[in-house]
């Protein structure tokens, strides 16, 4: 592993305060109020999560010890009891939140469906009954693979009423992968749909479930439960196979929430590697709850009269925390959409917004890449008032995109909160709060009360200012894995051995590159494999591709290295253009020098390459390997199970 000392010579020194009246409403309302919060936290970590933890959640039975920390192995409020289910719906039927909206739906086909808290209970209640039904007992897995329905919240929040862990799997997974998946949780019963819609196309999710059971090769798997979304012919196999609506009214709307120990486990997510088998990340109840719940409230300001939409989909983490557990914990009103922005509907995310009145949008850099790409005469043909505070998630933003952001739709008024975190650490780690926190485009800015982030090198030390090294977190917090579902060596391994403990102190390494600025501000730079010796000079992909992006033709830009006999490695840049661009030999000079007024002659890239689109995952990242692999003429050979559209790694294969 190489020591990432980035160089950062793309400085960004724009900063951008909260106005007054935003910061006056907020939760957290000015800079040293965030300070007050950090250093309370640093002083007593377990004083402060405990507080957190009495005064935000319900509890059956109150823990005895907040943290028993055996590095690197962490259980948070030990003996205590809760339901994440009842803390995200009981409690707020005895208050005037039991006829608010907690679920607002949007079809992609256009049809609409919202749910008050005192429905989504039921509906909730009901469908934990159905699974007791099927043999379901505390402990059980449920796989769930869904497309962007209710149903999918219901489902998941009637796992964890029932005590059994929910391991949900991306709609847009195959056959295999779902399989691989299924077998390593040991899952009891699957839930799906006979199918879910995808850019004006019907996904046939049944038929991939059938696929992946075939032959008995999930033994552990006895039943299925399909919700009816799409209505075409959908093949049922005997006592296996159920349809939800047929179950649903079998069953009393009577079910108490399970006390559940704060170690019990609360989910398996499984996260994919460039090689080995997919990692399954384990949460658990009490600690995940407390931190999904206080992170979506500061961070995002929630204030009672919002509408909250985050754009993810449940099948990764973004969707646990912040469209489901969190929000819902919180008492807010969560949009979920099925739909995506497609050729036919470029402009769908800005008719949610003005349909709903969403406040607070919650998106990826990707989209927000693909937005500018689509033109501003959609945004700009749209009512989008109603916001007040915009987020991004999923990787580093490059400050262009940001400001388009911020001024188009944000229409220069609207905070932004740029969200580091990862499906291991369960929650967001280093962002803005936004009434408190100036930011600077790009950089994610400070890390969350709790969270003792730092930038370090080879041996644990913390390095310079403006030194690029190492993310890493000195102290464990109440969200964080607690270990790889099956494989406790290979969670020890991967996040707490690449920096040898020192004096006992096990540092968890995040595998991100970082540096620190003279205000204490992080920018996250990507993936350490992101980071490109160039004649030993050491630069971040992320800066080149911020160089790239900023030259009004490049709609985005992916940055990888090459093996390369004399410098060791060379940069390859893939670029898609603006839509009144076109490639040419002019442009490809233009783009190279654009690069070196921007960071130096020693980020010029050595090829550019322009492509029609880039390959991403299903959740909107850049597959870098992929193009890494590309870029050095050698066969792929790593997982692709999470790219979405294949067709377009062929057409960069015959370019």
């Amino acid at each position: 592993m190489s020591q990432p000392t980035i160089e950062s010579i793309l400085q960004e020194h724009r900063l951008f305060h909260p106005s007054a009246e935003f910061s006056q409403k907020a939760q957290i309302k000015s800079l040293d109020e965030y300070h007050r919060l950090y250093e309370e936290a640093n002083a007593d970590p377990q004083a402060f999560w405990a507080r957190l933890a009495e005064t935000e959640l319900h509890w059956f039975q109150k823990w005895d010890t907040v943290l028993d920390w055996q590095p690197p192995f962490a259980k948070w409020f030990v003996n205590g009891k809760l339901n994440i289910s009842y803390n995200c719906l009981d409690r707020h039927l005895t208050t005037w939140r039991r006829n608010k909206a907690a679920l607002i739906w949007e079809g992609e086909p256009g049809d609409s469906r919202t749910l008050t808290y005192a429905q989504l209970h039921r509906e909730v209640c009901q469908f934990a009954n159905a699974l007791k039904h099927l043999g379901v007992q505390k402990g059980d897995r449920v796989g769930l693979y869904m497309p962007m329905i209710p149903e999918a919240a219901i489902a998941m929040l009637a796992c964890a009423r029932v005590g059994a862990a929910h391991t949900v799997v991306f709609g847009g997974f195959s056959a295999e992968a779902l399989r691989d998946r299924l077998v390593d949780g040991q899952a009891k019963v699957v839930v799906t749909a006979d199918g879910g819609w995808r850019k004006d196309a019907i996904v046939p999710l049944k038929e991939q479930v059938d696929k992946a059971l075939a032959d008995g090769s999930v033994p552990s798997v006895t039943h299925t439960l399909v919700v009816k979304r799409t209505g075409q012919e959908t093949h049922m196999q005997g006592d296996r196979d159920h349809w939800w609506h047929d179950l649903q009214k079998q069953v009393s709307a009577d079910c108490p929430a399970e006390p559940m120990g704060s170690e019990d486990l609360l989910f398996i997510l499984y996260t994919s590697g460039s090689t080995g088998k997919p990692k399954g990340v384990v949460h658990t109840t009490g600690g995940y709850n407390l931190y999904s719940h206080i992170t979506t409230k500061w961070i995002f300001d929630l204030q009672d009269t919002d509408v909250y939409w985050c754009t993810a989909d449940v099948g990764w983490i973004t969707g646990h925390s912040y469209i489901v557990y969190g929000p819902l914990s919180n008492g807010a009103t969560t949009v979920m959409y099925e739909g995506a922005p497609r050729a036919s509907n470029p402009g769908c995310f800005w008719d949610v917004i003005e349909k709903h009145g969403v406040n607070i949008f919650y998106t990826a850099p990707t989209a927000i890449r693909a937005f500018i790409k689509m033109g501003d005469e959609h945004p700009k043909a749209r009512d989008l008032s109603s916001l007040r505070l915009l987020g991004t998630v999923g990787e580093p933003i490059n400050p262009e995109a940001w400001i388009w952001y911020q001024q188009v739709i944000g229409g220069g008024r609207c905070p932004i909160v740029d969200t580091w975190w990862q499906t291991e650490t369960g929650g967001i780690m280093i962002t803005a709060l936004p009434g408190a926190i100036p930011t600077k485009p790009g950089s994610a800015t400070l890390p969350f009360p709790g969270i003792l982030a730092d930038v370090i090198d080879l041996e644990g030390n913390s390095v310079g200012v403006n030194e690029g090294g190492y993310l890493a977190v000195r102290h464990p917090w109440p969200g964080m894995m607690r270990t790889v579902y099956g494989d406790p060596d290979r969670f020890r391994r991967i996040y707490w051995e690449h920096i040898p403990p020192k004096e006992g102190q096990y540092l968890y390494f995040a595998g991100d590159g970082a540096r620190r600025d003279e205000d204490g501000y992080f920018w996250v730079m990507g993936r350490v494999d992101d980071v490109i010796n160039v004649a030993g000079h050491r630069l971040g992909t992320m800066e080149i591709e911020s160089a790239l992006v900023s030259h009004p033709a490049v709609a985005e830009a992916a940055v990888v290295g090459k093996p390369d006999e004399l410098k060791g490695q060379d940069i390859v840049a893939f670029v898609t253009l603006e839509g009144t661009y076109s490639p040419s030999d002019a442009l490809l000079k233009e783009l190279k020098q654009h690069v070196v007024n921007e960071i130096g002659a020693i980020a010029r890239p050595g090829e550019i390459r322009f492509a029609e689109a880039l390959p991403k995952t299903r959740s909107g990242k850049i597959m870098r390997r992929l193009l890494r692999d590309l870029a050095s003429g050698v066969e792929i050979s790593s997982d692709t199970s999470t790219l979405e559209d294949r067709s377009v790694l062929e057409k960069l294969r015959e370019g």
